[in-house]
This record gives structure tokens, sequence and C-alpha cells, in this order.
């Protein structure tokens, strides 16, 4: 019997073959459906390892697990040939993909972990390295994201949560890659990109014409007040394509019914976002990917 949060036999199907096999000394490895399911109950419900039901293993079993993955990248790589999949049924909605962020809570289990020089420290502030920032509400993680027109998750990535929406809209963008099954390159360039006025920036526009990607981003009003002052004209805007971009407040709200993301109880930036990975490689799973937009 299938419970809540766990594989459905279709998803379990979809991901059999591509996960790795146990060729080295220490014995069988514990079944992976079985782990998968564990790791899955603990990201929904946020809860801490030791408290995992004894259904799913050992805790120390699906922890190692889950850690080793998220180190050697099987996470991402699952993740990545699911998406390659469905492109190349065409399912993928390209014609609107849509960029934003939001904000997570950090719990006072994330904090502690090594901060200066960690892997990812740009700036060398105290958890700028483990991708957290310290605001008036606490310690709290900026996820950075684009979906595609359905609502699903192409590319994220993790920072500290004062880090501003604009400066990492180039970094989610060159992370989109979804490779092709036969020969050809990957597909890196969205059809039309969407995004909401914090991301009206010179840079950011003259990026998008550089990479030939057309947008509809409306400009801030201090924005239109310039170039009415210099007697240009504004910038395009579609108002009926902007409406898609609530796809993007969808999938961020799908995303936080997992609780290990809603709020954020990893430690290390890699193990946090393992889970948003995994969290991702799950909508798109229980996505039926035949029904095209």
């Amino acid at each position: 019997m299938v419970r809540r949060h766990e594989l459905t036999d279709a998803a379990w199907a979809r991901i059999e073959p591509l996960l790795p096999v146990n060729t080295g000394p220490g014995g069988r490895w514990r079944d992976h459906r079985q782990v998968i399911n564990g790791i899955l109950w603990k990201i929904r419900t946020g809860a801490d390892w030791r408290d995992i039901p004894e259904r799913y293993g050992p805790w120390q079993t699906l922890y190692q697990r889950f850690r080793r993955w998220s180190t050697d990248g099987t996470w991402d790589r699952l993740l990545a040939r699911v998406q390659t999949h469905d492109d190349a049924i065409g399912a993928v909605d390209w014609s609107a993909v849509c960029v934003d962020s939001t904000i997570v809570r950090a719990h006072q289990y994330a904090a502690g972990a090594r901060k200066r020089g960690a892997p990812g420290d740009e700036t060398g502030m105290p958890g700028a390295g483990q991708a957290l920032g310290r605001s008036r509400g606490g310690l709290t993680t900026r996820i950075h994201l684009a979906c595609d027109g359905r609502g699903l998750p192409l590319a994220f990535t993790v920072t500290a949560g004062d880090v501003n929406d604009c400066t990492r809209l180039i970094d989610v963008v060159e992370a989109i890659r979804i490779a092709r099954t036969g020969p050809g390159r990957p597909r890196v360039r969205p059809g039309h990109l969407i995004a909401d006025k914090g991301y009206s920036t010179g840079i950011i526009r003259a990026y998008l014409r550089r990479r030939r990607i057309p947008h509809t981003i409306p400009e801030r009003a201090d924005q239109l007040a310039a170039r009415a002052r210099r007697g240009h004209r504004r910038c395009g805007f579609d108002r009926d394509r902007y409406r898609r971009r609530n796809v993007i407040e969808r999938c961020f709200n799908r995303l936080k019914r997992f609780r290990g993301i809603a709020t954020r109880y990893d430690k290390l930036a890699r193990h946090y976002h393992a889970t948003v990975t995994i969290a991702s490689l799950m909508l798109w799973l229980n996505h039926d990917p035949q029904n095209r937009p």
C-alpha cells in the first residue's frame, strides 16, 4: 500500500532505472524505494531524522544515503533526466518561463555550521557560505527559481535571504540546461521570459537582449519618469502575457507544502539545495507529462 507522500508506482517506474547500483564493498544497499520514501517523509513533515518511522529503515541509513547523493549530485541528475524526458515528448512549456524568488525562514537547527570560508562564500560575511542571511525576523534563506509555463521548476539557486532578487536572475537563467535525448545541444534559452518589476534593471535587459531572449518585465515608476523626462518611449509591455507570471507563485506554493522547504532545518547549503531538488523532482514526477499546455 502506497502511503501519503510516498512514491507512486508510476513515479517509481520513471526513476528506478536511473538510480545508482551498488558495485562497491560493504554488502547490498537497503531498497532504494524504501529509503527515498523515508527521505520524502522527512522533507514533507520537517521532522528530525531520528523521528523517521521504523518502516523506512534505520534513520542513519536514510541520512547517509541523502548526504551521499547530495554530495555526488545524484539528486540533480535524477531531476535532469526527468526534465529531459518530458522535453523530448514536447511537454515542457518554454513559451512562458517565469523567474522569481521566495524567502524561507531558517530554524535554529540550521545555524551552527562552518560559516567562514565555506563553499559559496562570496561575501566573507558570517553565514554567507551556508546561504544564511540575517534580517529583522532572524536567519533566512532565499530560493531564486525559474519555472516553465506549467509551473514546474527548470532551475534554481539558493542564497542568503538578504541577497537581492535581481542580482541572481542571470545565474538562474544560466542554470537552465535541459539535455536532448539524441544528438544536439542542450536547451538553454527560454522562448519568452517573464519577471516582475524587481528585475527591471539595465544590466538584466542588456543580458536578455544579448542572449536574444524575448522578455516581459514591467518598468518601475522611477524608470518610467526618467524615460519621460528624456523624451524616450517606454519599453514594450504585454499585459496579457504578464498575467501568466502567477504560475511561479503556484510553483512556490507547491514546493512549500514540503515543510522541510517552507522552514529550513538543514545546516549545510548543499543539503538544503538537495532538499529543494527532491521536492522539485516530485513535482515533475507527479505531473502528467502528457498534459501538454
